[in-house]
């Protein structure tokens, strides 16, 4: 007897959990795809255990049931929304948490309403578009006037910002957001017979083409076809190659990329018996690793006066491998270098300014 009660109380229990489950499953759509304002939306599931550790399998709104954590949060508080007001109906902007958008008095959203209703969803995310509330006219008694006025375009990737009256006569203009461009007008009449003056404009994103290949280098970044704007790549020069310019670049608002770097090559100093002056030291190029230096460096040569026994100087700068000597310089001989060092040209005095006169 006890046997056979326990036994109905697990179909019992069983047959609860299934409609349990059911009843959510109901209570919550399937996914939709194509139509959810390219949001990610998470793993697809019909219970927890299709989840990993800290997941559960809730309902998403669009995404329908998929595995959330439930304890993170969406963004807020929210930046101060042009004529409108949010304010938080739920105690922690977490998942599921609800937001109120309310136009400020005078204005309101395309769909005649003054306030909407926000989710926060599993990508962290408040669904919806960020509202667009317009001016109106407040009537006696106050409340947004219900005049005659224009539609406005819908915009699902919300990148299209619209300023301005929606009233017959009134004038709009259109912004879109970072990372698009406007294609079309930017102002718009509202006429008579409730129809625009001209087409609505749409946002079009930029893009940057995949990053050029530097000479004696090369690039760190993911390799895609093409680059959203303020994506950053870096670049690296091969050893002994000296970067010339920002070892990262960006890709910028008109769809190109910022100031490309160059690889320059070290220049051999090109002085064998006769000291120069690198960093602010004297020296023998031997005396420097390899004879070279990098680009960008000066080297000063030891010039001999024409009629007198005395020195002057003369720089010159290494350019990605070509440094050349000054026309006043001349490499002592061998011969020179072995019997007379102390009368090489960068060891006699140098020459006094009346000298050089």
């Amino acid at each position: 007897m006890e046997r056979s009660l326990l036994l109905l109380l697990c179909v019992w229990a069983l047959a609860c959990l299934s409609n349990a489950s059911a009843e959510v499953a109901e209570q919550c759509p399937e996914r939709i795809l194509g139509n959810e304002r390219k949001r990610m939306c998470p793993k697809k599931c019909q219970q927890d255990k299709d989840c990993g550790n800290k997941r559960q399998c809730l309902c998403d709104g669009q995404c329908g049931l998929s595995c959330v954590v439930p304890g993170r949060t969406c963004p807020w508080p929210l930046s101060p929304g042009n004529n409108s007001i949010a304010v938080l109906l739920s105690p922690t902007p977490s998942f599921s948490a609800l937001m109120e958008v309310r136009c400020i008095l005078g204005y309101a959203m395309p769909s005649g309403l003054d306030a909407t209703i926000r989710r926060c969803q599993g990508d962290r995310q408040w669904s919806g578009n960020e509202p667009v509330c317009t001016g109106g006219l407040v009537k006696l008694g106050g409340g947004v006037g219900s005049d005659l006025s224009c539609a406005l375009p819908e915009d699902e990737e919300g990148l299209l910002q619209v300023k301005g009256s929606v009233t017959v006569g009134s004038t709009i203009q259109y912004h879109c957001s970072p990372g698009s461009e406007l294609v079309g007008n930017s102002e718009n009449v509202c006429q008579e017979d409730q129809t625009w003056l001209h087409p609505h404009p749409i946002c079009r994103r930029v893009y940057c083409p995949p990053p050029v290949e530097v000479d004696r280098g090369y690039l760190v970044a993911v390799q895609r076809k093409e680059y959203e704007v303020g994506d950053t790549i870096y670049y690296l020069c091969k050893k002994t190659f000296l970067l010339d310019g920002p070892n990262q670049v960006t890709c910028l608002p008109n769809g190109t990329w910022s100031l490309v770097p160059a690889c320059r090559a070290r220049c051999p100093i090109p002085a064998q018996r006769s000291r120069v002056i690198v960093g602010g030291v004297k020296r023998w190029p031997y005396d420097l690793t390899d004879g070279v230096v990098q680009h960008g460096e000066n080297v000063t040569f030891f010039c001999k006066h024409p009629q007198k026994q005395c020195s002057f100087t003369a720089t010159q700068t290494c350019f990605d491998g070509q440094l050349n000597a000054p026309s006043c310089y001349l490499d002592p001989t061998w011969l020179q270098y072995k019997l007379f060092p102390h009368r090489l040209v960068s060891e006699i005095d140098p020459c006094s300014p009346a000298d050089l006169q």
